[in-house]
């Protein structure tokens, strides 16, 4: 057999060694991680969980979810170990403050709405925004200047649904 036909199997004998020691390698710093616990470091188990360790056994961790409430976890149920900022960000919401001189945001629109004295006095009256029908309207001012009677103006609304094409059943004239 000559080298140019091993070589495909060369290849991938090659790419499935390099994958499981890559494996075996993030699986080493897993079990690194997981025994690196100490009671009072925050935990996140694979559930979702975050809590203190209480106790570190040889194959189970105790943690404390909440005050009363202790739970009973296997080593590989452990997710990741957090450090204190992270563990208090996500657990007790402190936020460590690295941006001290950054502008901050309101939790409200007021400050987006505020406007100055002499605009305001000018505008005191409130806006109505509401859409009015023709037949809403008072007929003074609206009214048709010619003699026309009233029976015969259309409003806008007859007017706009005497535009639109009606709608069918479809079925009824290919019948």
């Amino acid at each position: 057999m000559s080298l140019l036909t091993l070589l495909p199997f060369i290849v991938l004998i090659g790419a499935m060694f390099l994958m499981t020691r890559s494996a075996k390698k993030k699986q080493q710093q897993a079990v690194d991680m997981r025994n690196q616990m100490q009671p009072g470091s925050g935990v996140r188990t694979i559930g979702g969980i975050y809590a203190t360790v209480k106790e570190v056994n040889e194959d189970t961790v105790l943690v404390d979810a909440g005050p009363g409430v202790e739970l009973l976890f296997a080593k590989n149920a452990i997710g990741a170990v957090l450090s204190d900022d992270e563990y208090n960000r996500v657990v007790h919401g402190v936020e460590h403050d690295l941006k001290s001189d950054a502008d901050i945001v309101p939790d409200d629109a007021s400050s987006l709405t505020e406007t100055d004295d002499s605009s305001a006095d000018a505008d005191d009256k409130p806006v109505d925004l509401g859409k009015k029908d023709a037949a809403d309207e008072p007929a003074g001012d609206d009214a048709p200047a010619d003699d026309t009677p009233a029976a015969e103006t259309k409003t806008d609304a007859e007017a706009k649904t005497d535009a639109e094409p009606k709608k069918t059943d479809g079925d009824s004239e290919a019948k």
